[in-house]
């Protein structure tokens, strides 16, 4: 696994090395004893600008190493060449790392671009819409935000943590519309995921609050 990562590292050099000495080859002994690093050297190239290093990402990404990730991502000059599902995913990491940083206004623009392209995965895709529907609610657009959700919840969200926060949003979303029995129904649905992280809990908490003085 190690040899790989290092050839998909290095994989743009290593194909120009091959396509230099495939040159050299065929000058001196003719083509066909050439061919060979012809064809590596294609390949490489081929798939350095429409694959690109983004296999490369899953060692940092589990090591909570976001300056090796920014900086794998930074190594793709050219993302509109990318195949398109792999284009969507490396939209999809700018986007969550912009995020981290709070830069909303980029993270949405690089998840819409995901967003647009489409996801490998519907539960990936029902992510990307979560998270574009939180920045909406953030930015007091509520309308948006629920439209985003209600997409996020129709394709999918493959975790119960980000389920139950999809759900307690539109609660809130509802309570702020005054129709307090979708309101209940969403909030009764964010409880049965049974998140676990405190910081959901927390919110479930502050929520059924309001829910408990709601009338009807």
């Amino acid at each position: 696994m190690k040899f790989y990562n290092i050839i998909i590292k290095y994989r743009f050099w290593l194909s120009l090395v091959a396509i230099a000495l495939a040159i050299f080859v065929n000058i001196t002994s003719g083509f066909w004893p050439s061919f060979v690093l012809y064809l590596l050297g294609v390949i490489g190239l081929a798939s350095h600008f429409f694959i690109g290093p983004l296999r490369l990402i899953q060692e940092p990404m589990e090591k909570g190493d976001m300056d090796e990730v920014e900086k794998i991502l930074k190594s793709v000059w050219y993302p509109g060449l990318l195949y398109k599902p792999v284009r969507s995913t490396f939209y999809t990491i700018k986007g969550n790392l912009a995020m981290m940083k709070q830069d909303f206004d980029s993270a949405e623009i690089h998840l819409k671009k995901s967003s647009s392209l489409g996801a490998p995965m519907p539960e990936a895709e029902g992510a990307n819409k979560l998270q574009l529907g939180m920045m909406a609610m953030q930015k007091g657009d509520l309308k948006q935000g629920e439209s985003y959700i209600r997409a996020a919840i129709r394709l999918g969200i493959a975790d119960k943590e980000s389920e139950a926060v999809a759900y307690i949003s539109m609660c809130q979303i509802f309570m702020n519309k005054r129709e307090f029995r979708a309101a209940r129904e969403f909030f009764r649905k964010a409880k049965a995921c049974k998140p676990k992280s405190k910081q959901v809990i927390d919110q479930i908490k502050e929520v059924e609050k309001y829910i408990s003085r709601m009338p009807g």
